[in-house]
Formats: C-alpha cells, sequence, structure tokens
C-alpha cells in the first residue's frame, strides 16, 4: 500500500527556500573577498618591483676587467696622519641598445665631458652592445649634471676614487691604484694580496678591514726631511739618482723610504716606469765599504784579530794575477782600527783569507745576504751572489765588490750589528711585534757589537766619516763608495756612494742609509766624488733635523 507524500504548507515553502539558498551561498562572499584579495597583493608586487628595475640602472657584469675592489681602509702614518683615502665618486657608462637617441646623448656627454671623442663616442652608443664605459671615477658635481640630462640608457655606477693627499711623498712605500681600485704596488697590493676576498659574481672586492685604518710605521715628517735633502743633493752634486731609509734598529720599523725619481701615486700609470723603481728594496748594487762593517765584525768574532793586530799595507794584495789595493792608501802598517776608519781594501782582504770563505759564506748566510728580504711590499729583488768562491771571490766580498744585494738587505745587516746581534727583518706597519720578523739572535758577541758600535763612533771622529759629526749628539757611521759597472767592466767615471749613520751610537736606536747614483765632483769637493764629500754631510743634514723629531737627546758625559 503506497504510503501518502508528504505535505507542505504554503507558508512552509518560503522558508524552506530561504533555508536551501543560505546553505549554499552564505559563506560565498568571504571566500571571493580573500582570493581578490590575494591577486590584488600578487599583482601590487609585481607592479612594485617592475617599476623598481624599471628606475634602477643596470650594473654591468663583472668581468676580469671589471671587478672593482670596495671600501679600502684608510692609510696612515705612525701618528695618524692621513696618507691615503677613497673619496666618493662615480663612472658614467652606456646601455646602447637602451639609447632613444644618439645624436641627444651624444650632444649631452659632450656637453659635460669636453675632451671626449664626438666619434668614438658615437661609435660606442651605436654598437647596440649591452655595456660601455664613457667616463671613469667623475666627481658627484659632474655625476649631478650627467643625472640632470635625463638621457635613456646613460647611466652612473657608485665607485670610490683613492686619493693621496701627501702626493709624492713615501710613494714607494704606498704603491698606488688602478682605475679598478686594485693595488698596483706597495702598500695598496700587498692591501689586496692580505686582505682582500674577490666576490665574482658581483664585480666586486671587500677588504677585511672595513673601516678601520692601516698604521704604517713610517713618519711622515722625516720622511718630507730626507726627500727634500735627497732632491737638493741630487742637483747639487749631478746625480742620476738617490735614495734614503731610515730604519729602528731595535724592531726593524722603517720610518722613512725615498727613491728618487718618485710618482705621484695619484697619477697611477707613473709608478710601473722602469726609472721609477724603489732602489732601497729593488734596486742590487755593489755596497762597497759598507761590507766592510760585516767583514769587521767577523774578524772580531771569531776571536783571529783583535784592535791591535796589523795588516801591512804599503804593497797591494796580490792573489793569482789579481791585484787588490787601497784608495789614497796609507802605504804602512795599520792596526784593525785604523784598517776600518781609513776603509783599507787590503786588510779587508787579508782578514777573509785568514777567517776563510766558507766562514765567510756562512756568515753572510746568516746575515741574510743570500735570500730575498721579504717585507709587506712584494716589489723586492734576490741578490746577485757570486756561483763560485774563489780565494780572490772572498777577499773582494770583504770590502763590497762581487757580490750585489738591496740597500735594505744591507741596513738590515748593520741594525743586527749595532743593536747587539738581533737581525730583523724590517717591516712598514707599526707596532707589529717581532714573532716572525726575528730571523737570528745572537749573530754576533755582544763585545763584538759594542767594539764595532766604538769603530763606527772613532769613523766620525777622524775617519771618512768625519763630515757627519753631530755634536752633542754622538753619531757614528761607515762610509761606502763602489765603482758601477758599464759593458761588464767597472768604470772609473760612474761611482755609487753610500753612507750609514747611526745615532746615538752609545745606545743605537735609528740607522739612516743614503745613496747617491753617480755624484760628480765639486770645486768646493776638490774634485772628489767619493762618499766622504756628498752623501755623508747630506745625511747629517737628515740627521740634525730629524733626530729632534724623534726625540734623541745630546750624550752627555758620565758622571766621574
Amino acid at each position: 500500500m503506497r504510503r501518502p507524500a508528504p505535505s507542505i504548507s504554503v507558508d512552509a515553502a518560503p522558508r524552506m527556500a530561504r533555508s536551501l539558498f543560505t546553505l549554499a551561498f552564505d559563506r560565498g562572499p568571504a571566500r571571493i573577498g580573500l582570493v581578490a584579495l590575494v591577486f590584488v597583493t600578487l599583482f601590487a608586487a609585481i607592479a612594485v618591483r617592475l617599476v623598481a628595475l624599471g628606475l634602477a640602472p643596470v650594473e654591468p657584469r663583472a668581468t676580469s676587467q671589471d671587478q672593482i675592489l670596495r671600501l679600502r681602509p684608510d692609510i696612515v702614518d705612525r701618528n695618524g696622519v692621513l696618507l691615503a683615502k677613497e673619496l666618493k665618486a662615480f663612472s658614467v657608462y652606456a646601455e646602447p641598445r637602451r639609447i632613444i637617441d644618439v645624436d641627444e646623448a651624444v650632444e649631452g656627454l659632450i656637453e659635460v665631458f669636453d675632451d671626449l671623442d664626438p666619434r668614438d663616442l658615437r661609435r660606442k652608443l651605436t654598437s647596440g652592445s649591452g655595456f660601455a664605459w664613457i667616463k671613469r671615477s667623475v666627481p658627484p658635481s659632474v655625476a649631478d649634471r650627467i643625472w640632470s640630462l635625463g638621457l635613456a640608457g646613460i647611466h652612473l655606477r657608485h665607485e670610490p676614487t683613492r686619493v693621496y693627499p701627501n702626493g709624492t711623498a713615501a710613494a714607494h712605500i704606498l704603491g698606488a691604484v688602478d682605475i679598478d681600485n686594485r693595488g698596483l704596488a706597495g702598500i695598496e697590493k700587498w692591501l689586496d694580496n692580505t686582505t682582500t676576498a674577490h666576490e665574482p659574481a658581483s664585480g666586486q672586492a671587500r677588504t677585511g678591514r672595513t673601516g678601520q685604518s692601516i698604521r704604517l710605521s713610517i713618519d711622515i715628517r722625516i720622511q718630507h726631511i730626507y726627500s727634500e735633502h735627497l732632491r737638493r743633493a741630487v742637483g747639487t752634486y749631478g746625480a742620476v739618482a738617490a735614495a734614503g731609509l731610515v730604519l729602528d734598529v731595535t724592531n726593524g720599523e722603517i720610518l722613512a723610504l725615498v727613491s728618487l725619481p718618485d710618482f705621484d701615486p695619484n697619477e697611477p700609470g707613473l709608478a710601473l716606469q722602469p726609472d721609477r723603481i724603489n732602489r732601497m728594496q729593488v734596486g742590487r748594487y755593489e755596497m762597497g765599504s759598507i761590507y766592510k762593517a760585516l767583514t769587521t765584525a767577523l774578524a772580531l768574532d771569531t776571536g783571529l784579530f783583535t784592535l791591535r793586530s796589523t795588516f801591512d799595507v804599503s804593497r797591494p794584495l796580490t792573489i793569482g794575477g789579481a791585484s787588490i789595493d787601497d784608495f789614497r792608501g796609507k802605504r804602512r802598517v795599520l792596526t784593525l782600527s785604523e784598517s776600518f776608519i781609513y776603509s783599507s781594501n787590503i786588510a779587508m782582504g787579508s782578514m777573509a783569507l785568514a777567517i776563510g770563505a766558507p766562514r765567510v759564506r756562512s756568515f753572510l748566510r746568516t746575515m741574510g745576504q743570500f735570500d730575498k728580504v721579504r717585507t709587506e711590499l712584494t716589489e723586492s729583488s734576490t741578490p746577485i751572489v757570486p756561483s763560485r768562491w774563489s780565494d780572490l771571490t772572498t777577499a773582494t766580498v770583504a770590502f763590497g765588490h762581487g757580490i750585489a744585494v738591496t740597500p735594505l738587505q744591507a741596513a738590515m745587516a748593520v741594525a743586527a750589528l749595532v743593536n747587539g746581534g738581533d737581525l730583523i727583518t724590517p717591516t712598514f706597519l707599526a707596532g707589529r711585534g717581532l714573532k716572525g720578523r726575528l730571523r737570528a739572535e745572537n749573530v754576533i758577541k755582544s763585545t763584538t757589537a759594542e767594539t764595532l758600535r766604538d769603530l763606527m763612533r772613532l769613523n766620525v771622529e777622524t775617519g771618512s766619516a768625519r763630515r757627519a759629526a753631530l755634536d752633542p749628539i754622538r753619531i757614528g757611521g761607515k762610509t761606502g763608495t763602489s765603482e758601477k759597472v758599464v759593458g761588464g767592466a767597472y768604470s772609473k767615471e760612474k761611482v755609487m756612494t753610500f753612507f750609514v749613520g747611526v745615532a746615538p751610537i752609545d745606545a743605537p736606536r735609528y740607522l739612516f742609509l743614503t745613496i747617491l747614483d753617480e755624484p760628480r765632483g765639486l770645486p768646493e769637493t776638490f774634485g772628489f766624488r767619493t762618499s766622504g764629500w756628498n752623501a755623508v754631510p747630506v745625511t747629517r743634514r737628515v740627521m740634525g733635523e730629524a733626530l729632534p723629531l724623534l726625540g734623541v737627546q745630546p750624550w752627555t758625559a758620565p758622571a766621574q
């Protein structure tokens, strides 16, 4: 039997319809609003990004020629005087494919940079390439002019520029950077080698000392003093070049290094010219009688000789078919002390032969004369050492011939002789400490060092360095003159002169080394061109101005 269908009243029908409608659509508006909000947010983010990309200039891609060094630290001297700094600058580049009006771009750029070649500029802008440099390292004022032109496809890139406020001062120490802010030489190159990590993906490299200063050991005041006196000396004596060094013998810190001709680091193209080398650390020379200090120290240290030992220098020293003679020799018997202050080649050769070649070679090796001196500056030279040592070699090396070293190398050795026997690798950084730089201790006995200091003082009082006297400050020193090798033979006309001065000699602190290349004899020097007539008086004038600034006090005799 069929069950009757349920009946629905007329009043219930509308209510049921409303109920069904509510079940199906009561949450629809919320969902639609949420979806709309998501789409609006997404399109807004895309729009913002597109606008940002459209307004921002496209940075050129990193290449081997376009890795810019950023954030190079300031460089200051030991007293905090600024030597090198980065300043805000910009470079102008083009995206030729995006340039709309080439004529307008050429006209605008030429108006700002009148040194640009219009033809070359047009060639760049019509090349269809993605990138082309227009001008590197322009100041902010010029960058503002470029920006105001509003040229499509012409952009600015922030690139710091390096400036050296002291010009040529300390040029060989500081070095220079190229247009891409990469170190070419000196401390600038050392900074790249030791503190820089390259980031090829961004075309940048950042130093590990951002916001810090690199404090050098040099004193810019002493640097200026030495430089000025050497420039005058070059003019006075007609020398082709000159160099000077101030070294703290107690810790190896270099307070000044001058090499002429020099260059202005603000014009880095000059830094790599052959005649602008760092003569103190790259030049290799026969140091002449400077080496007699080493020979004398070795002779005393072995115990084979004393200050009273005598040498007959009345006749030349003959070795095989060669003859060794003295320059303006005394032609009589000399004590060891007299041999030092009169700079006798014969006596020095005789001492070296008595000591023997093996011992001479071993001593010179210990004194660092056979190896390259490695400082923070990468520019350095390996010494020229004889490949075989005959008796003649042993004798000539004893007075500084037959072996060529850098002046810094010789200065390092003499510093060890006067400081009591510590051989210290020089440094251009202040407060670095001796760790890793103390090459050898007690290279000579303390008594030998004391005796050698007395001999150097005697040389200033009565010997070849008399013109270095700077009383009441007690100076000690050793002169040196060597004939230059020209065409494979020693020249009688061209010499190099050297002088090493130490102050105060009773308690050594500072070593001064002066070099003059091919000085001429003058009427006031009676035609002589040896060290005592040029390098010595120049050094005396430098010391006279520098030592008071370094706090060296006049000598006072000890109480009786």
